[in-house]
């Protein structure tokens, strides 16, 4: 589960938590980027930390506010499984102080991210060097760039992949009809795009964002199997537009 736009409130999302861990969805990635998400996710996994898998992020290109914001994010979770550069923000930087954490048994894996196609080409630069575990893009029907260069070198290196934005760029506006869909075994446009990028082999988890009860468990149905062949991803991609 995502937490950008969603959990930057001093609003209590434990519900949504408690919904998400509930129906199997235990990955929350957050940011400071995002706001007050990071102590909002904390506070709604109080006593059930060990439910949940953290995934997080280095944002600034200052080495001495990463080094704050690695010491805040610790301090809320206790430890971070999943611990990203944002955006290739100061890398070189950022990345040492990652791997120091990660040796240190403070973080279980390292990565980068980046939400722009055109950093793609830096971002396979860095995954080529060895030193990441996973890398995070955003990838939909309507957002597939991933696919020409960062998901077959991860799948070459053996990376994990985490995609975000699986419901953006306009990939709800065209919905199909309910009929259109429904050889898919799903029951709404939004599981079936879900389901589109979770059949992707190449893909670890689909990070999607919601304050709205319900949604949690309408999103992690579209993570079961059966999963869609490459024939049947691609007529669903056409359906996107």
């Amino acid at each position: 589960m995502g937490t950008w736009q969603t959990f930057d409130t001093a609003a209590d999302r434990t519900p949504i938590v408690d919904e998400a861990l509930s129906v199997g969805m235990n990955l929350f990635d957050s940011s400071p980027m995002y706001g007050q998400a990071e102590q909002t996710l904390a506070r709604a996994l109080k006593g059930r930390r060990d439910r949940a898998l953290i995934a997080t992020k280095i944002w600034t290109s200052s080495p001495s506010e990463g080094r704050e914001q690695a010491t805040n994010a610790l301090r809320l979770f206790g430890r971070v499984e999943i611990y990203q550069v944002h955006n290739l923000v100061n890398w070189p930087a950022q990345l040492r102080l990652l791997e120091r954490l990660k040796g240190e048994g403070k973080v279980v894996a390292v990565g980068a991210t980046h939400y722009d196609p055109s950093g793609f080409d830096d971002l396979c630069d860095l995954m080529r060097t060895g030193r990441l575990d996973m890398v995070q893009v955003p990838y939909n029907p309507r957002r597939r760039e991933a696919e020409r260069r960062v998901l077959p070198l991860a799948a070459e290196l053996g990376l994990g992949v985490l995609t975000h934005s699986p419901l953006r760029y306009g990939v709800l506006d065209r919905a199909p009809s309910p009929g259109a869909i429904k050889a898919y075994r799903v029951r709404t446009w939004a599981q079936a795009v879900l389901k589109w990028i979770a059949s992707d082999p190449r893909v670890s988890s689909v990070l999607t964002a919601t304050k709205t009860p319900g949604r949690p468990t309408e999103n992690a149905q579209a993570g079961d199997p059966p999963w869609f062949d490459a024939d049947q991803r691609e007529r669903l991609a056409a359906l996107a537009g």
